[in-house]
């Protein structure tokens, strides 16, 4: 049985509530079937996390400007690529093959920029435990979990899906190959193209 905290944190993260959603605590109790005390904590603790700001008396959930979207990549790009570089040093023949498994199951949801979104998260989640080392993966749970307060998935964006997963491929393969240079340069790559491409949508919905 999931917390109180989890269930909104993954109803944040699946879109459920989007930024600048309110979050009323006896909804989110009915919804969840949780008393009202755990929602409170859970609440309190999403806004010590910034996931969530006050708005009067109410909770909403938080949104990012532009400037903390640009901190938040590069933060990204230097992790996940520490990551991808540690996972080609370290990943198991089993964790590699995961990951490949993984590849093929993306081609089949790449029409779907929510299914794609979900198996992204799944994707990257694995290279961070492939790196073996807990504290990267700590630091990379709190980067991940600040970029479910993006409006949209930049995999939405048109031909993104399919570049996204020729990049992820790229990935796969310097980690199985056990070249850290070359996992850590592809890693930078994608994180690179992905901010480009939000930059892209960024301009067009306030164009």
């Amino acid at each position: 049985m999931k917390d109180a905290y989890s269930l909104i944190l993954a109803a944040i993260e699946a879109g459920t509530y989007r930024p600048g959603d309110r979050l009323v605590e006896s909804e989110l109790a009915e919804r969840f079937g949780v008393s009202r005390t755990p929602v409170r904590e859970a609440l309190q603790r999403l806004e010590t996390q910034a996931m969530l700001v006050r708005d009067g008396r109410s909770l909403i959930v938080a949104s990012l400007d532009h400037n903390q979207l640009a901190e938040l990549y590069v933060v990204r790009a230097e992790l996940e690529a520490l990551a991808a570089r540690l996972a080609a040093r370290h990943a198991s023949p089993e964790e590699v093959r995961v990951l490949g498994q993984m590849l093929e199951e993306d081609s089949a949801s790449r029409s779907d920029p929510q299914a794609l979104a979900r198996s992204n998260r799944r994707f990257h989640r694995q290279i961070h435990l492939a790196s073996h080392n807990r504290y990267l993966v700590q630091q990379l749970d709190l980067v991940h979990r600040s970029m479910a307060l993006m409006a949209q998935t930049s995999l939405a964006a048109e031909g993104r899906s399919e570049a996204a997963l020729a990049e992820h491929e790229k990935i796969v393969a310097a980690i199985a190959s056990g070249d850290g240079d070359a996992a850590d340069k592809a890693l930078r790559r994608h994180i690179s193209m992905a901010w480009e491409t939000r930059l892209k949508l960024e301009a067009h919905a306030h164009g």
